[in-house]
């Protein structure tokens, strides 16, 4: 593909094309996210109207797809970036249990879904494992833009997609076998492809370890930036290459490319340089899938593919699902992952078009089979924004109790990372510490550590009776959300005046909302962290203890009077208390003269009278 991406870019592809491919993307992506439907479906609504059936601008759709499909390598690239061996290892279980595990059962299952149908078992083998593999282009895309590609969910979803990549070889190899006689005979030997497949991972990984690093070290001293990013680029396409070459996943290349390079010193450089390519190559990968879709094959045949959409999602989302449950994944993730992992992909159309030219398919099939998987990928989009409208399930109550006549002097609201660490000073202390949460898996795993935490939510009066809040000396609301905290501490006030309210702020609006509904103490929850950090770099920077704790308490000193001047005039007030580098900057650039201390914004004025109640710090 990487060869055929090269000579399809050299020929057939005129400027006004590009221009008419570069339009589609930036008039229908923005419309489509600000209707919440996401990129994706905007990109492949693009190609759609572009297309052959659509205002017919670009008519050669397979020029634009084999050039777009390098934005998959490209992404895969970044994601190796971010995998390191370590990590890697780690994954192994998921990888090769749960990636295992999906697809053979998936297979299985659609397999005979398609026998259903009517196809012959060959055929229908051919378009069962050719749906299992799910679409790594528009997985990756959607978990990125929600920011759950780094989370554990987020994490067995890629393991799963690269076990499927890894299955295009023996899926490739099954096939060859499946071929008439006459075509198998011309085909490379099973033992052979899976051989040389297995020496194009060796020689990439001999690569990566003793080449890379010392080829950019080299590139490095030239001190030219194009020839980084051209060397990226090389490394991306290269791996690309030999992997295809191999009988392997252009991605999976590009893949393993970036896991090797993933502790290099140039790992950042990499992937700054490689990031543009990438983003507008997998926009053009959607709009050639969108401009792929042939209105004609799908009148055509609307029943069989229609049938075949519903049929195959239905049953590929129910098995995904009772694996995820049965191996004890949430029900909200496995609802989400089964969902996602619903479509068919990319690597369908390699398998399909490989069991045509052996003969397993006709091109008739092929074609509506491609329908099939380019639909479920459009529908994909739409079935996670279906998600978002269901009512979020209620939280397992096993193991979990309310409270109910709590005695304590210290009532703790919320037991999340910042409540844990407030409680332990107390807790030495011998003083009886009450706790409420909402989340019953954390009370659940706290609960495995020792701690004794009660399920309630501090907004309700009634949880705050049951949790002692009429013994209790002091309230600590240690609480993530910002509403909810200021909600908790104005009921408070309002129902419980002598119980002193000590609060976490998210920020400094926040801070003054609290003050302002009752709570005797906050503190900013970065606050603290960020001035002991700045305080380690005076001292690595060589200043003496002793000048460091004076600037520290200059800068605690300068936040107050800038905080009680907010709670009376608002954020902007106080703005001549922050010390800038602005004058330092401009010397730099020679506008302007003079010595380099920290200069003020504007000149000092004193801050106005704080409320008499106010005792905050920060």
């Amino acid at each position: 593909m990487a060869g055929e991406a090269v000579t399809h870019a050299a020929s057939g592809i005129e400027l006004w094309q590009v221009l008419a491919l570069l339009t589609a993307g930036v008039i229908a992506v923005p419309l489509f996210k600000r209707a919440g439907l996401g990129a994706v479906l905007g990109y492949l609504a693009a190609g759609l109207a572009i297309g052959p059936f659509g205002l017919r601008l670009i008519a050669d759709t397979q020029s634009i797809l084999h050039v777009s499909e390098l934005g998959v390598v490209l992404f895969l690239f970044i994601v190796g970036l971010e995998m390191e061996p370590s990590k890697l290892w780690s994954l192994r279980k998921q990888i090769f249990g749960l990636g295992i595990l999906q697809v053979g059962l998936c297979g299985a299952l659609l397999t005979g879904i398609g026998v259903l149908l009517g196809f012959h078992p060959a055929v229908a083998f051919v378009a069962g494992m050719g749906f299992v593999m799910t679409s790594t282009a528009v997985v990756m895309q959607i978990l990125t833009e929600r920011g759950d590609l780094a989370t554990p969910p987020g994490q067995k979803i890629v393991s799963i997609l690269l076990l499927e990549d890894l299955a295009i070889v023996p899926l490739l190899a099954v096939v060859a076998l499946l071929a008439p006689s006459a075509v198998a005979e011309s085909a490379t030997p099973v033992w052979l492809s899976i051989l040389i497949a297995i020496g194009c991972v060796a020689a990439l990984n001999l690569i990566g370890r003793w080449v890379l690093n010392p080829a950019f070290r080299f590139l490095a001293d030239a001190r030219a930036r194009e020839v980084m990013t051209a060397a990226a680029l090389l490394v991306v396409l290269g791996a690309a290459l030999l992997f295809q070459l191999g009988g392997l996943s252009m991605a999976m290349g590009a893949f393993l490319a970036g896991v090797l390079l993933s502790t290099s010193t140039f790992r950042h450089q990499l992937e700054a340089d490689v990031e543009p390519f990438r983003g507008i190559l997998l926009g053009l990968f959607f709009i050639a899938v969108g401009m792929s879709l042939d209105l004609n094959i799908v009148a055509a045949n609307w029943q069989i593919i229609g049938i075949s959409v519903v049929a195959y999602m239905l049953v590929k989302g129910v098995a995904i699902f009772g694996i995820a449950r049965f191996l004890k994944t949430s029900v909200t993730d496995a609802l989400e992952r089964a969902l996602l992992m619903a479509q068919g992909g990319e690597f369908a159309f390699v398998l399909f078009t490989t069991a045509a030219a052996s003969g397993v398919i006709t091109g008739d099939q092929q074609a509506i089979f491609t329908a099939t998987v380019i639909i479920s990928m459009v529908v994909t989009p739409f079935s996670m924004q279906a998600l978002r409208m269901i009512p979020t399930p209620k939280q397992s109550m096993e193991g979990v109790e309310a409270p109910d006549g709590l005695v304590g002097d210290v009532l703790i609201i919320g037991f999340g990372r910042f409540g844990q660490i407030a409680s332990q000073a107390l807790l030495a202390k011998g003083h009886a510490i009450s706790t409420i949460d909402t989340d019953t898996d954390m009370i659940r795993a706290a609960g495995q550590f020792g701690f004794k935490v009660y399920y309630g939510d501090g907004t309700r009066l009634d949880i705050l009776r049951a949790a002692g809040i009429e013994q209790v000396d002091i309230v600590i609301i240690a609480i993530d959300k910002k509403a909810d905290a200021v909600r908790i501490a104005e009921l408070i006030r309002d129902e419980y005046p002598l119980v002193k309210v000590m609060a976490r702020a998210f920020d400094r609006g926040h801070a003054i909302e609290l003050v302002k509904a009752g709570v005797e103490f906050q503190i900013r929850e970065v606050f603290e962290s960020a001035l002991t950090l700045s305080g380690e770099a005076l001292k690595a920077l060589g200043s003496p203890d002793d000048e460091i704790a004076d600037l520290i308490e200059g800068v605690r000193d300068r936040d107050r009077q800038r905080f009680k001047a907010q709670i009376v005039g608002g954020l902007q007030a106080g703005r001549d208390l922050l010390l800038s580098n602005a004058e330092e900057q401009a010397r730099e650039s020679g506008a302007v003269e003079g010595p380099s201390e920290p200069v003020m914004l504007d000149k000092p004025a004193d801050p106005p009278a704080p409320p008499e109640a106010e005792k905050t710090p920060g």
